[in-house]
């Protein structure tokens, strides 16, 4: 069984040093490090770090072709590796963090992913999250995210999808769903990737031995950067339309409007409104490619409508989380 970790990098050396240390310190080393540089300013300085670490293969971009598209490259690169970890630059794992997810791989075989605890950098008696919650308005958020650790944290579980910040995928799931959608470019790519693994009959668990320390957004300028609040956006409307199967499409197709509506107000009283336009503007333009999409998914699904009814969440209080980002970043 191999096992390789891919960490996309953009703008990033100066957590990537810290990042390797703690690979070359695991308990379980990875049969390859493929770092893949996403035309950063810093590459140089990304190349210089990389090459003290003989376990590292570094590939650069000349220009920064968004997250989906570098770790659509790397599982091709990595077509002889079981099971592929995705690690951010700004995730620092514990020393058993890579043994514990694929203990967790072995003992749950027929699972397609599995999600790290993370824990906020600056506090680590604090979550940053246990993986991704995708409500039937189509709101997604980090469950737990930025809540102090209690004793129920530490239950394997099962998660709607996990935080690609730090995860574990048996590779060739990945490969028959086509891997992550490159017109998503970054921010809920990995939710919508985990939601084609639903609809394709997979699961995901949350492996609470497995920690990293998660900075979060590190190089995109936080959770309520232009940049963040665009592409989380628009990604929000095309994992709706894209995924929500069936019957249930239509049923909760007000609810999903209700919510971009709320969405809006919330980020326009924030100084945002031109940035949620442009969002909402083209999540819009997009929708027939989007369609087009769907019906290939919609097609090929194998889980039932009742199966992803009850994974989706259903809670009340949802709407208090309407201006976090489920980002990965």
């Amino acid at each position: 069984m191999k096992i390789a970790v891919v960490i996309v990098t953009w703008n990033s050396s100066r957590f990537l040093g810290d990042v390797l240390r703690a690979l070359s310190c695991q308990t379980l080393h990875p049969d390859k490090v493929l770092i893949i540089d996403n035309g950063s300013k810093d590459a140089d300085d990304v190349a210089e770090i990389t090459k003290q670490y003989s376990f590292c293969e570094l590939l650069c971009m000349r220009n920064n072709i968004g997250f989906a598209s570098a770790n659509n490259i790397a599982f091709e690169r990595c077509s002889n590796f079981n099971y592929l970890a995705l690690l951010n630059p700004d995730a620092f794992p514990e020393s058993d963090w890579l043994e514990q997810l694929l203990t967790a791989a072995k003992a749950y075989p027929n699972i397609a992913a599995f999600g790290s605890r993370q824990l906020c950098h600056d506090d680590p008696a604090v979550l940053d999250g246990i993986g991704d919650s995708y409500h039937i308005s189509g709101r997604v958020w980090r469950e737990r995210h930025w809540e102090r650790q209690r004793k129920d944290d530490l239950i394997v579980r099962e998660i709607f999808s996990p935080c690609a910040a730090a995860v574990l995928y048996r590779r060739q799931f990945l490969i028959d769903i086509g891997g992550f959608d490159e017109d998503f470019f970054c921010y809920l790519e990995d939710v919508d990737l985990g939601f084609r693994l639903r609809l394709a009959g997979h699961k995901a668990r949350y492996v609470p031995g497995a920690v990293v320390h998660h900075i979060g957004s590190a190089t995109t300028g936080g959770q309520q950067s232009d940049f963040s609040v665009y592409y989380g956006h628009r990604n929000l409307v095309w994992a709706f339309v894209k995924n929500m199967p069936g019957i249930l499409f239509w049923l909760l197709l007000p609810l999903h409007f209700l919510l971009n509506l709320a969405t809006i107000s919330v980020f326009i009283s924030r100084g945002k409104g031109k940035v949620i336009w442009r969002a909402k503007k083209d999540a819009i333009k997009g929708i027939p490619v989007m369609w087009r999409k769907r019906r290939i998914i919609q097609a090929q699904r194998r889980a039932s409508i009742i199966d992803i009814w009850h994974v989706l969440d259903k809670r009340l209080n949802c709407w208090r989380k309407i201006n976090t980002l489920p980002a990965n970043k």
